[in-house]
């Protein structure tokens, strides 16, 4: 597929505006027993039958994480969407690197950045899970390109914290999505704090409908150049650390670029760009928090909600 012509052609120009925004009709209220009035208000989708399915599988989903749920998907081929819980806030963790290696590349279509330019470090700002950047501490560095590359596919932290030094930290990432339209998505912390997620703080927090159009703008949209968001496309689709969540419930002969987050304290986070075969892609931003659960036994509901997606295809 020429991802060119996807990007510049959406139909609709439907990932200028709110996914949730989209939605032509609301489901019917008798949702899964317990599911929040809000979540019921939000499960929704903008054409074709079946949204009572949706509504109590996605219901059924939330339940089994004993937490809350968070989904929001758009079909760029059809603009039909469906949510769930898409309006409320959930802790990002790492998530937010697909949005600073964004970010690096903007700058770089400005002149402001040079993804060539090495980036010298010391083992002093190493924190956990840097298996790619505590390579180069002390030594030769990395380029801007290089640390986009490891923060993206294999979800190194420091590389995230030296992205995020080199554009004026948390506060710039915010400032800049403010700038480009996401008036929602927030980073205040670094690696690792950012991921704590604690009930009810608003800190380091998205909304799926917010992930959702953002990351449908910067690689989809025109946000970045072409040259970039194939470069930021490129990086999601190498991403290793998905292959348990929306990836496993897709068809194999899908292509499909993704970044993970995980937090200590029942985060969990999948936003995703798909490509089914010979059509418009899709776009997913899905969360989980709040939750008790073990990770590998949350990682199938990802899977599920991949399964969602399949059918309304």
């Amino acid at each position: 597929m020429d991802l060119s012509l996807t990007r510049r052609m959406l139909i609709g120009s439907a990932l200028c505006l709110p996914a949730m925004g989209l939605f032509a009709l609301t489901l019917p209220a008798n949702a899964e027993e317990g599911a929040e009035e809000g979540a019921k208000e939000s499960a929704k989708k903008s054409a074709g039958e079946g949204d009572d399915n949706i509504e109590h599988r996605l219901a059924a989903l939330e339940k089994r994480t004993g937490g809350r749920l968070g989904v929001s998907v758009l079909d760029t081929e059809t603009s039909i969407s469906f949510g769930y819980r898409g309006s409320e806030a959930f802790p990002m963790c790492s998530t937010f690197k697909a949005l600073a290696a964004a970010f690096a590349l903007a700058r770089t279509d400005k002149g402001e950045e040079n993804l060539d330019r090495r980036v010298s470090y010391g083992k002093d700002k190493l924190v956990d899970y840097s298996p790619i950047s505590e390579k180069h501490a002390g030594t030769d560095g990395m380029t801007v390109a290089e640390l986009c590359a490891a923060a993206v596919t294999v979800s190194d932290n420091t590389a995230g914290n030296l992205l995020l030094e080199s554009f004026g930290g948390p506060a710039g990432l915010t400032d800049w999505l403010r700038s480009i339209g996401d008036g929602t998505t927030r980073l205040d912390r670094t690696e690792p704090t950012l991921n704590e997620g604690r009930k009810g703080d608003p800190r380091d927090t998205t909304t799926p409908d917010a992930m959702l159009d953002t990351l449908g703008n910067l690689t989809l949209g025109s946000v970045l150049t072409e040259a970039s968001s194939d470069r930021l496309i490129a990086w999601l689709v190498a991403s290793t650390t998905g292959k348990e969540r929306l990836r496993a419930g897709l068809p194999a002969d899908w292509k499909v670029g993704d970044k993970t987050g995980t937090g200590p304290n029942g985060s969990l986070g999948d936003i995703a760009v798909i490509w089914p075969p010979d059509r418009g892609p899709i776009v997913a931003a899905v969360y989980i928090s709040e939750t008790t659960v073990p990770v590998k036994e949350l990682n199938p509901i990802f899977a599920e909600v991949g399964r969602v997606i399949v059918e309304m295809v």
